[in-house]
C-alpha cells in the first residue's frame, strides 16, 4: 500500500510539473518567439504610425517604380541588412520594417499586429512604387506570405528559410509539449500556399538548425505547380546562407 501511495504521489507530482511547464509556455510564449533587437546601424529611417504603435522603417530610396519590402527574422536588426539588400537590389527602393518593440518601434509584437503593420507598409510603399517585391526571412516569411496573399499585384515573393507553420517548427523543437494546442501566434503559411499565384522563390539551408529543411520542404509541397522556384543551399546554416555564392541566383538574381 505504501508503494502504491508513493507511486500515485510521484505521478501526481510529475503531472503537476508537466502542467506547470505547459502553463509557463502558454504564458511566456511570445518571449520565446520574439527577440526584439535595437537598431545598431545609423541608416535613413521614416516613421510609420499604425494603430497602437509607431514604427521605424529603415529605407533606401531609389527613383523608379520598383520597391522591395523586407520582413526579417525574429532576432534580426533589419537595419544591418540594408547594405546587403541595397547591393543585391540596386534598382529598388528598399523598405525594412522594424517590428513592434524592435529598433525604435513602439508596441508589442503579435501575429495579428505584424500582419496589420505589413499592410500599412505596403500602403506606404505603393504611394510611389507600382512594382513591389516582397521578401521575408525566417519569421518574416510568414508575414510576407500573408501580405502576398492579400496583394495580387505583388511582382515577386522571396522566402528565405521559410516554414510551413510556426506551430510545426515549435513542435519539432519541443516534441514533449502540446505546442500545437498552446500557440497563440501560429503563422500558418502552409494554409496560404495553395491559393498563391505570385511568382515565388524559396531558399532553404541544408543544415538549418532553427527551421529544419523538412519544414521548408513541407511548405513548398503546398504550392500549386509552377509557382515556386526552390533552391536548397548545401552546407549552409540558418544564419549564413546569404554568404554562399549560390544565394543571389537562389533568390532570383543573376550572379
Amino acid at each position: 500500500m505504501k508503494l502504491l501511495h508513493l507511486a500515485v504521489g510521484l505521478v501526481s507530482a510529475a503531472a503537476l510539473g508537466y502542467g506547470a511547464v505547459c502553463a509557463g509556455l502558454y504564458g511566456f510564449q511570445r518571449s520565446l518567439l520574439y527577440f526584439p533587437q535595437p537598431a545598431r546601424m545609423d541608416v535613413p529611417s521614416v516613421r510609420l504610425p499604425v494603430p497602437g504603435a509607431d514604427l521605424q522603417v529603415s529605407v533606401r530610396p531609389v527613383a523608379g517604380d520598383k520597391a522591395l519590402l523586407y520582413f526579417g527574422g525574429n532576432a534580426e536588426d533589419v537595419s544591418g541588412s540594408l547594405p546587403e539588400l541595397a547591393s543585391l537590389f540596386p534598382e529598388h527602393s528598399i523598405f525594412l520594417m522594424h517590428y513592434r518593440g524592435y529598433g525604435s518601434s513602439s508596441g508589442q509584437p503579435t501575429e495579428a499586429a505584424l500582419h496589420s503593420d505589413a499592410q500599412a507598409l505596403w500602403d506606404l510603399a505603393s504611394q510611389s512604387h507600382s512594382e513591389i517585391t516582397l521578401m521575408g526571412r525566417s519569421l518574416g516569411s510568414g508575414i510576407a506570405m500573408r501580405l502576398a496573399s492579400q496583394q495580387a499585384s505583388t511582382q515577386r515573393l522571396i522566402l528565405v528559410t521559410p516554414y510551413d507553420s510556426i506551430a510545426e517548427v515549435a513542435a519539432a523543437h519541443f516534441p514533449w509539449l502540446p505546442v500545437r494546442w498552446l500557440l497563440k501566434d501560429r503563422f500558418d503559411s502552409a494554409a496560404l500556399a495553395p491559393e498563391l499565384r505570385v511568382p515565388t522563390w524559396v531558399v532553404s539551408a541544408e543544415n538549418d538548425e532553427v527551421i529544419a529543411a523538412e519544414r521548408t520542404a513541407a511548405l513548398v509541397q503546398r504550392f500549386s505547380p509552377g509557382v515556386v522556384r526552390f533552391t536548397q543551399i548545401s552546407k549552409a546554416g540558418h544564419n549564413d546562407l546569404q554568404l554562399q555564392p549560390a544565394y543571389p541566383m537562389a533568390i532570383g538574381l543573376a550572379n
